[in-house]
Formats: C-alpha cells, structure tokens, sequence
C-alpha cells in the first residue's frame, strides 16, 4: 500500500485530473496524469467501475496489486504529479505482476512521467 500523503482525499481533486490531465491509454487501462506545483509529494488513485468487475473482491486486488507497483516505482517520478489510473477492462486481473510493472512502466514512460533510464 502506499503511503497516506500519496493518495487522493476527496472527489475535487480527482477531478481536476479528469479534467485537465493528459491521458495515455493502452488495452487495459488509461492513465491520467497532472502536474501539481502547490503540493510536495505526487498523488496516486486507482479507479475501478463495477461495470469493468462486478466482484468488490476482484476490485480490490487489482487495486492493492496497482498500488504495490506504485509504491516501487514512486521514486522514479521526475517530479510532483497527480496520476489517476483509471480500469477499463477485467482481464487485467489475470495478468502476471511482471506485466503489469511493464505495461505500468510504458504508461508512465509515454506520459514523460518517469526519470529516463
């Protein structure tokens, strides 16, 4: 899990970055991303409809798995950023945690958020 500072409190400000973050996508997820200057540490939520998986059990453990390939790549961010990763399909829920880290890895790369290797 991630720390407490680098979640979302409150439904405005996750929708300021639905609304003005730049979104990449890929087969099983978008990711929204803006940057934030008026706050220290970079803000992370994860948005899964009961549309997408109908389980609150599913829900959660793709949720919990997002959150632990948050929390190692957190400090490769190359500076303060709110990130919404928003869940459009369930098939995500089969995917090994290598795949996952690299298809989280690309996103974030695509959205010129990540330090350059």
């Amino acid at each position: 899990m991630i720390p407490f500072k680098n979640r979302f409190h409150g439904h405005s400000s996750l929708n300021y970055v639905y609304k003005n973050g730049q979104a990449v996508r890929c087969h099983s997820m978008i990711i929204k991303t803006a940057a934030n200057k008026h706050r220290q540490d970079s803000r992370i939520a994860v948005v899964i409809g009961k549309k997408t998986l109908k389980s609150a059990v599913g829900r959660n453990r793709i949720r919990r798995r997002i959150y632990e390939v948050i929390r190692i790549i957190l400090p490769k961010l190359n500076g303060v950023y709110d990130i919404a990763f928003i869940i459009t399909a369930s098939d995500i829920i089969n995917i090994s945690q290598q795949e996952m880290i690299d298809q989280i890895e690309q996103l974030l790369g695509q959205a010129k958020v990540l330090v350059k290797k």
